[in-house]
């Protein structure tokens, strides 16, 4: 059996696995596009003519649901590169929003309020999408879009400084 000398196992175990940025500007393309489209409705009609509309409401909910899934499918990707010891790696979008945080990827404010809330409210447009109702969306797509734009801000920073984040991300 060879053994391999310390230094090259220690630079070995130093070597960040970098972040795919074509998936991180994939994901970031859905949640700008959702952005827009949903300021577009949100511009469009009065919260009474939201409620009222067929269409507008479906596509609302599509939108806000592709771009926080996507939020995550960043967050997730971003956490995977960082070590954890057994059985601590975040698993749930609540806890890769908190873990955001923890790792001064996004500020930790940001991810205990905003993160976190948007991870339940995924869930709740996923799995309990029968009680999502055409007022609450119309307030978060005329209100709150500026959470999922923070966030886009920062995967760009990502992006452009990994080192800032103590990543690396492939050309």
């Amino acid at each position: 059996m060879r053994h391999l000398p310390l230094s090259h196992i220690v630079r070995r175990l130093m070597y960040k696995v970098p972040l795919s940025k074509v998936k991180l500007e994939s994901k970031l393309s859905i949640i700008r596009e959702a952005i827009v489209e949903l300021e577009t409705i949100g511009r469009s009609c009065t919260e009474e003519e939201f409620v009222t509309s067929k269409e507008k409401f479906p596509t609302a909910e599509h939108y806000l649901r592709r771009a926080l899934e996507a939020v995550f499918d960043i967050g997730g990707h971003i956490i995977s590169r960082f070590s954890y010891s057994s059985g601590k790696r975040p698993k749930t979008m609540r806890e890769i929003a908190l873990a955001l945080g923890e790792k001064g990827i996004v500020d930790k404010v940001f991810a205990e309020k905003k993160l976190a809330e948007m991870a339940g409210y995924r869930n709740r447009l996923v799995h309990f999408y029968d009680e999502v109702t055409p007022v609450e969306l119309y307030q978060i797509i005329t209100r709150d879009l500026n959470d999922l734009e923070t966030f886009a801000s920062v995967v760009v920073d990502v992006v452009r400084e990994p080192s800032r984040f103590d990543v690396a991300v492939d050309e």
